[in-house]
């Protein structure tokens, strides 16, 4: 893609496959902060900082951060880099979010569990009587 120094909605919205509401929320919870154009200022227009703070948004929701972890990493990653308090908050952010997911995996491995066993009492009960069938119709 060519180096542009502005971008529209439509642009982004097509670039990143979401919809221009989905950017609209996004510039909402203030991840992204577009300039207004036009006589009525209601034309949005996106810098480059905004394309990479949308690219960098969509990434984290893919890895199931928050948008309010999300915020903080980007509002980290505009900051000055090399500092050590930015360095910490960026470990506390992501520590913590691998908290959730750790704990997250423990309950989906215990849900899996369960549902292997109900799967194994079921199948066992299917089998039972299907016996109990073969030897009715042996019986008669």
């Amino acid at each position: 893609m060519n180096q542009q120094t502005q971008y529209t909605i439509t642009e982004l919205a097509r670039e990143f496959e979401v919809t221009p509401r989905a950017i609209r929320f996004y510039e909402d919870q203030g991840l992204l902060a577009p300039t207004r154009e036009g006589s009525s200022g209601l034309r949005r227009v996106y810098s480059p900082r905004d394309r990479t703070r949308l690219k960098l948004t969509l990434r984290g929701k893919r890895l199931g951060f928050t948008l309010s972890e999300i915020r903080v990493l980007l509002d980290l990653y505009d900051s000055p880099t090399g500092t050590v308090s930015q360095l910490h908050a960026f470990l506390d952010t992501i520590a913590a979010h691998r908290k959730v997911l750790e704990q997250q995996l423990e309950d989906l491995n215990a849900t899996l569990a369960e549902l292997d066993q109900y799967e194994q009492q079921g199948r066992a009960l299917l089998s039972a009587s299907a016996e109990k069938r073969a030897r009715k119709s042996k019986a008669a």
